[in-house]
């Protein structure tokens, strides 16, 4: 194979990871492509996905450096201001405000889809070289290069191979990389409820004995609608996803029992199992991997998303010194330094949302005496909840 024909780097998967992957990479002169088994569902303003995050201010500035945030913030952004934390059990709640750390907001509310749909078309102008929809069917890797053989039968090498495939990743097995997994034996339940009262640009969440529920702020309906995540045991989830909607919202607003007022349910339920899964490693020889092929972490502080994106700009960092000094952007050495701090980064923050889901997801005796009154207490020493916010905010 020619040098012409050698990609600095192929991104396999094209979701929010891997499609701004690409797309950095591109901006930054490489050579890229991007394999993808099939092109997403186009967004649309009057059908919001269920899957939304709160988006971090670091991840933020670098969709807007790869000129793709304003376009996302022109079709539907919900800021939040505040947020708002406290246990079942009682105690104090645990607060967070933009004013007080001088700030216009704490992020953002985004759907999935819109993020998507504004990376994907970035690409053809960034001269990403897409292959979709295609698979990949083998791997082989030597000291200068990775090989893809595709379900089409196209061969592609690059120095730089990127799985950001999934939890599921096809490509992580293939570069012979084992993960640890913990099932959770719970599910996440997501909808969108409108809600008597305005949400105050606020996000709420109650600790409860089988789980959290969150109540995220979502654009429009004069701040009257919100997406609620509601971490509940598997045959819970299942049972209220099924039920009929007045039972359902009879449950919702006895387990919120929250200031936003009588609610109306404005979308279908969806349950999604919920684990803790890494990857023994960030890499094998020049495959690394990217967000939730490396790590899928509980979703109780919506940091998911913010962790794979931080992947990427991590990784970006590094490929541009490489590509700065003309080295080999793939060089297995070069990228060690970068695969054990992501790893190590990224399992701390997967422990420490499990050891949180595991101390307010029970009604044990001891730890429901003392973990309000501790909330409340970590409330009211303003560094530490300056320093939670700006480990959260990646800034």
């Amino acid at each position: 194979m020619s040098r012409r024909d050698l990609f600095d780097a192929i991104v396999v998967g094209a979701g929010v990871v891997g499609a701004a992957t690409a797309l950095a990479f591109a901006r930054d002169g490489l050579k890229v492509a991007l394999v993808e088994a099939r092109a997403p569902t186009p967004w649309r303003a009057d059908a919001p996905d269920l899957r939304v995050y709160a988006f971090a201010p670091d991840n933020a500035a670098f969709l807007d450096d790869l000129g793709v945030w304003a376009g996302v913030a022109a079709s539907r952004l919900q800021a939040y201001r505040a947020m708002r934390i406290w246990d079942a059990a009682g105690g104090a709640p645990l607060e967070f405000d933009a004013d007080a750390f001088a700030r216009r907001e704490l992020g953002w509310i985004v759907e999935n889809a819109l993020l998507v749909d504004r990376l994907w078309a970035a690409l053809p102008a960034a001269g990403v070289a897409l292959h979709c929809p295609d698979r990949v069917a083998g791997l082989e890797q030597d000291e200068a290069s990775a090989g893809l053989l595709l379900e089409s039968g196209l061969r592609l090498r690059a120095r730089l191979v990127l799985a950001a495939d999934g939890g599921e990743s096809q490509l992580r097995a293939m570069a012979g990389i084992d993960t640890v997994t913990r099932d959770h034996g719970q599910s996440g339940l997501v909808a969108f409820v409108d809600h008597a009262r305005p949400h105050d640009q606020t996000c709420w969440q109650r600790f409860l004995p089988t789980g959290p529920l969150a109540f995220l702020p979502f654009a429009g309906e004069g701040g009257h609608r919100s997406s609620i995540v509601w971490t509940l045991p598997e045959r819970e989830a299942i049972r209220l996803r099924d039920t009929d909607e007045a039972a359902f919202l009879v449950e919702l607003d006895r387990a919120f029992d929250g200031p936003l007022g009588p609610m109306q349910a404005v979308s279908k339920r969806v349950a999604f199992p919920l684990k803790r899964q890494l990857a023994d490693s960030c890499m094998a020889g020049r495959v690394a991997l990217l967000g939730d092929a490396a790590h899928v972490v509980h979703p109780l502080a919506g940091q998911g998303v913010n962790l794979g994106l931080r992947d990427v700009s991590a990784l970006r960092a590094t490929v541009r010194d490489a590509s700065r000094r003309g080295a080999d952007v793939g060089a297995p050495a070069r990228l060690e330094r970068w695969a054990r701090t992501r790893r190590s980064e990224n399992a701390m923050a997967a422990h420490a949302f499990d050891g949180l889901n595991l101390l307010f997801s029970n009604d044990a005796l001891l730890p429901t005496l003392l973990r309000g009154p501790a909330m409340g207490l970590l409330g009211r020493v303003s560094p530490v909840t300056h320093a939670l916010w700006r480990r959260a905010a990646g800034i």
